[in-house]
């Protein structure tokens, strides 16, 4: 069985775990490598998310023009202008230089939130998975507690009471993405924690700490991640409506979700320039879930 998301971000299924030892880990993971390696889908995905990293990271080297310049009087010019490539906004501010700097902020609150929740998330599902009993229930009863709300409709709230900016739409994310990520190491750590080679390391004295960091942690961890990176994709779809509505980056930073917001006046004056931040977020979006996709196939394989 496989992990799927749905676009609220809620998970709908476990990721399974790897049915090997810890010991047999690197041959593992060398398959699913190679079998990584001969998914074309997968491997475009990752070259264009690469280069979607690598453009925003260097956008200072390769933008044409400074992000916060504008001219009143070259205000939405149309894309394939002779200054402006890519056209310009609604303060005649250029598209491609803004876009490429959105990336830095876009990607940043895209997938900060999901590193943080893989961590607690993580460590709450496995502490929850492996000592069972009554700290499994406290765990996980507060972990439906958030799951009787919508994603969305749960970071807006947070994002609305904690007030407008980079840093609470940050924490906001992250608290939406902690109880899935817990589920689903929990879910995990169950299956792990009755295999043989842990029922045999536990029953040779081993203590519980280094039974879970030995055998338990390695192979928990993989399917988990796995899961992770198919929540960047909802975490930036979820931080650019945050910034669309207000609740996000505040301008005149450029972001994609904030840039969408500014030029939806300009959708019947210049419609391709205004729809180029959403072109962006949809390209980048696709791409973390294909690339989830092709890792959640090559993790199939069993040695």
């Amino acid at each position: 069985m496989s992990s799927q998301t749905s676009l609220t971000g809620d998970p709908v299924a476990s990721v399974p775990a790897p049915e090997i030892p810890v010991q047999a880990s690197r041959g593992y993971w060398g398959s699913v490598l190679r079998r990584l390696a001969r998914d074309p889908v997968a491997m475009a995905a990752g070259l264009v998310i690469l280069a979607i990293v690598l453009a925003a990271i260097f956008a200072p080297l390769i933008a044409p023009m400074d992000p916060f310049k504008g001219s009143m009087v070259r205000r939405l010019r149309h894309v394939g202008d002779a200054t402006y490539w890519l056209g310009s906004d609604e303060l005649g501010r250029d598209m491609l230089t803004r876009l490429l700097y959105a990336g830095r902020l876009s990607l940043f609150m895209g997938v900060l939130p999901v590193v943080i929740a893989f961590f607690i998330g993580s460590g709450l599902g496995i502490l929850a998975g492996y000592a069972g009993g009554w700290v499994n229930t406290l765990i996980m009863r507060v972990v439906d507690v958030f799951f009787a709300f919508p994603s969305v409709l749960l970071a807006i709230a947070l994002s609305g009471a904690l007030g407008a900016g980079i840093l609470n739409s940050i924490v906001s994310l992250t608290v939406v993405f902690v109880p899935q990520i817990t589920r689903v190491a929990e879910s995990v750590t169950v299956q792990i924690r009755n295999r043989d080679y842990v029922e045999a390391a536990r029953v040779s004295g081993a203590h519980p700490v280094t039974v879970v960091r030995v055998q338990v942690l390695g192979n928990v961890l993989g399917p988990v991640f796995v899961y992770a990176t198919s929540l960047i994709s909802v975490s930036m779809i979820l931080a650019s409506g945050l910034s669309f509505l207000g609740l996000g980056v505040k301008p005149p930073e450029p972001e994609w979700g904030l840039m969408l917001n500014t030029l939806r006046t300009a959708i019947y004056v210049n419609p391709v320039v205004a729809a180029l931040p959403g072109v962006m977020i949809f390209l980048t979006s696709i791409s973390f879930n294909l690339l989830s996709d092709g890792l959640r196939s090559a993790m199939e394989v069993r040695q």
